[in-house]
């Protein structure tokens, strides 16, 4: 590995599955493929820009990122992190072209490799990537050399959607703007479900412990590996839900995932029983904690609409914080007056 590349590059390379080539690579330093990419430094900044982009005269917005060009590469349905890109792009005053598995050569068997390369030759700049394989940004970060976003890599991350978490967690704490890495020092959050599965729970374990928040993993054996608690410092293991919640400030539902579960031995009657976020649950071991759902919820399920619709309910302010963060995320991407290629970081290949 070259002396030159940055710790910040070593790290990305650590949770990229090892892709054989011989070229040259080149991963734009404004990509953010992990949450693991970001310092303390970033993140403020990040939340910074947020809330100034929020703030700001649609007017004058539309003019920051006026006719620049982003590409919304999405391998798997999706309807909250899409869209929310999609307008974040277009209040920024960016065209956008979408690009579907099934509506375009990916559907007749075109590499990402190939759909990255063809973007950017048709002058796209920066790629919001959802794909249902771990490590595919990287991938397509090392091809094609521009800022990638992503937007949610198989089991893998899911770096926006833990800072739209982030920034509705500190909204609803009212703990002020500084970040630092005891902002959330004495605050326990319990994410509750499909851990094992779930890009949503590992970007949120990895980040919120950084910023000293203790973070409690709850869910059957079967979808919570006894291995998960490894992923950082401060991360436990609880099997019992009522025992979490009473311990609780935030607690975050995730559904379960049906497409995943082939193999898995599940009962989902007994799962309602023991992890379902119903009235009775929240108001007793839970009065005051603040609910969050990343979404697609399975109402009756993990949670119930009492709870989902509830006074304690965040749901809805993390879709909408998602749409400021993601402006602050393409501005971040695309705002730099450095060359592109100039400003690539340079490394040995995958």
């Amino acid at each position: 590995m070259p002396a030159e590349m940055s710790a910040k590059t070593q790290r990305r390379k650590s949770l990229t599955p090892q892709i054989q080539s011989t070229t040259i690579s080149l991963i734009h330093p404004d990509s953010i493929l992990s949450v693991t990419d970001l310092t303390i430094d970033d993140l403020q900044s990040i939340l910074d820009l947020a809330n100034l982009l929020e703030k700001e005269d649609p007017l004058t917005r539309d003019r920051r990122l006026f006719k620049r060009r982003v590409s919304l590469l999405f391998y798997e349905s999706s309807t909250r992190t899409r869209t929310s890109f999609e307008l974040a792009a277009k209040a920024l005053g960016a065209d956008t072209s979408l690009v579907s598995a099934q509506s375009s050569s990916i559907e007749k068997g075109e590499s990402l490799r190939d759909t990255g390369i063809t973007l950017r030759a048709l002058g796209a700049e920066c790629i919001i990537l959802r794909s249902p394989y771990s490590g595919a940004p990287y991938l397509l970060a090392e091809t094609t050399g521009l800022p990638i976003l992503n937007a949610g890599d198989g089991m893998h991350e899911h770096p926006s959607q833990a800072l739209l978490d982030l920034r509705t967690i500190l909204a609803h704490l009212k703990t002020g703007l500084k970040i630092t890495e005891t902002t959330l020092k004495g605050v326990t959050i319990t994410i509750c479900g499909d851990i094992f599965h779930s890009r949503v729970a590992r970007s949120n374990a990895l980040l919120l412990p950084r910023l000293g928040a203790r973070v409690v993993l709850c869910g059957p054996s079967p979808l919570l590996p006894e291995v998960a608690a490894e992923l950082g410092s401060n991360i436990v293991i609880e099997r019992d839900f009522d025992r979490a919640l009473a311990q609780s400030q935030v607690v975050m539902m995730l559904r379960i995932q049906a497409e995943r579960l082939a193999g898995l031995a599940l009962d989902l009657e007994e799962y309602k029983a023991r992890y379902q976020a119903n009235s009775e649950r929240i108001s007793t071991h839970a009065p005051k904690a603040l609910v969050m759902h990343p979404g697609p919820m399975i109402r009756g399920l993990e949670i119930t609409s009492e709870v989902a619709d509830g006074p304690q309910s965040a749901i809805a302010d993390q879709v909408r914080n998602g749409v400021a963060i993601r402006m602050a995320l393409i501005m971040r991407a695309l705002s730099s007056d450095v060359p592109r290629h100039a400003k690539a970081r340079k490394g040995t290949s995958l």
